[in-house]
């Protein structure tokens, strides 16, 4: 066994152990309101927004990575005292969140939780295969994805799945509002459709097509708005590239007269990337920087229901208002 799975492993089973000691501590105070209704829990902002928007009034929703992210992200004993009492624990799928779900639905001794994989709903045709999995890449880090790319959320069409995929699993788990989540799923579908068609609407003049990402989240994003992603700066969030890799990024933005640049708020765009628009712009390419927040994170000050809408829209003007 490789020394770094070893790890992985050893800190899989103390970060179980220490939930399941979590849950026998009656100092941590129950999270959930007392007030009718099933308790639906999500793993970040996206989650909550679509299942927030479906559950109205009749259900309630909370989320458990919001300012993390699901990258890296560790539970705290608040975390695993919302799953200990949830019905339904709506995750992404697609090896993004996955294994902390599980580890926290362990921890909890929760038995009866419905784990819905949002994902799922998305066919299997319709999605992104991952780069081939590499033990250790140019810059001595391990990288280990899943089959697929997981970031559905960010192409409006499978984001419609996923919405329909966690009405059913609520309507299930609750017939006696089935009604309720039908109709505002519909509603919700709506909002997402004119979000589509006024991205279109807003970039169906510019010429440039074709941008380079901070790291591989933003594919589903381009296919759903007719863009291309070139090749991405970071080979996994939070790991720099090698010097290699921005002379490939270089000669690639040369060749096909790139110069859009995708950062993102998460990330502080003064290191590689502002290398990479240094060196285009010293070789006469007016690159420039565009924000688009992949949603993976979020304040709690900031997360209300139109959250995601709200976020897509500012992506697609940033990009809109850089493009030719």
């Amino acid at each position: 066994m490789r020394p770094s799975r070893r790890v992985g492993l050893w800190a899989f089973a103390l970060v179980t152990v220490t939930l399941l000691g979590i849950v026998g501590c009656p100092s941590v105070p129950d999270p959930w309101e007392e007030r009718p209704g099933k308790r639906v829990l999500t793993t970040f902002a996206p989650l909550y927004c679509f299942a927030q928007n479906i559950a109205g009034p009749d259900a309630n929703v909370k989320i458990v990575t919001a300012e993390s992210g699901p990258h890296g992200f560790n539970p705290s004993p608040r975390d695993v005292m919302l799953v200990k009492r949830a019905d339904l624990f709506v995750i992404n799928g697609l090896e993004l969140d996955n294994s902390i779900a599980q580890r926290m639905i362990q921890g909890a001794r929760n038995k009866s939780v419905r784990l819905v994989e949002a994902a799922s709903a998305v066919p299997k045709k319709d999605l992104r295969e991952a780069e081939a999995e590499h033990d250790e890449d140019d810059d001595g880090h391990d990288h280990h994805h899943g089959r697929y790319d997981p970031h559905i959320w960010l192409g409006i069409p499978e984001a419609v799945k996923m919405v329909g995929k966690i009405r059913d699993e609520l309507s299930a788990i609750d017939p006696d509002h089935a009604g309720g989540y039908e109709s505002r799923a519909k509603e919700y579908i709506a909002k997402l459709g004119k979000i589509a068609s006024d991205g279109h609407e807003m970039l169906k003049d510019k010429k440039e097509r074709r941008l380079i990402a901070f790291h591989d989240s933003l594919y589903y994003f381009a296919r759903a708005f007719n863009l291309e992603i070139a090749d991405s700066i970071e080979i996994a969030p939070g790991v720099e590239p090698t010097p290699r890799k921005i002379q490939q990024l270089i000669q690639t933005c040369q060749k096909h007269h790139l110069r859009i640049i995708a950062v993102e708020p998460q990330y502080p765009s003064n290191t590689s990337a502002q290398v990479l628009l240094n060196e285009l712009k010293q070789k006469g390419i007016d690159a420039v920087f565009v924000e688009i927040d992949p949603l993976e994170t979020a304040r709690l000050a900031d997360l209300t229901p139109d959250f995601y809408e709200r976020k897509m829209r500012e992506n697609l003007q940033n990009l809109a208002d850089a493009m030719k």
